[in-house]
């Protein structure tokens, strides 16, 4: 069994594909694509005159509003290429939380699991943990670029 399986077993519905799979991926979503290497990334959101962006090394992205940046913030960390983002904008700030709090239990589970090794040791397991969800969650997909509406208008047959 390899660190990061130990880790996501310990972790069981709070493993960040986990959460992504069973809450994000069961609603009707849109595919966002990011211009993000893939590895592990610094992200961060800037309030800027223009609205809010979500900035990735040189990259900027603009976002929406500020629970949306939060949300892509968390798959922009771990260098994912494409996720997917809930239509419904009343939900992204729960899964914003929930995944936050999922990666920030994953980076506790890692310190756990390297107490007392070098930090060469701490360093290899944190990028093979993170290279192990980013390759779950582009499994998992991030679905269609655009979802398919009901074209009927039609209250009653």
């Amino acid at each position: 069994m390899t660190v990061a399986e130990e880790i996501a077993a310990s972790m069981g519905s709070d493993w960040l594909p986990t959460v992504y799979e069973e809450k994000v991926r069961s609603l009707r979503t849109r595919s966002y694509d990011f211009d993000v290497p893939e590895r592990e990334n610094t992200a961060e959101i800037q309030h800027t005159l223009l609205g809010i962006e979500l900035k990735v090394g040189k990259h900027r992205m603009a976002c929406p509003d500020l629970s949306t940046a939060r949300y892509l913030r968390v798959f922009a960390r771990l260098g994912c290429r494409s996720v997917a983002v809930p239509y419904d904008v009343s939900v992204i700030p729960g899964l914003a939380d929930e995944l936050e709090s999922s990666w920030q239990r994953t980076l506790l589970r890692i310190v756990e699991r390297t107490k007392g090794d070098s930090q060469a040791v701490r360093s290899r397991v944190r990028s093979l943990v993170v290279k192990e969800i980013r390759e779950e969650v582009a499994k998992i997909g991030a679905g269609e670029k655009m979802p398919l509406f009901k074209t009927s208008t039609k209250q009653r047959k």
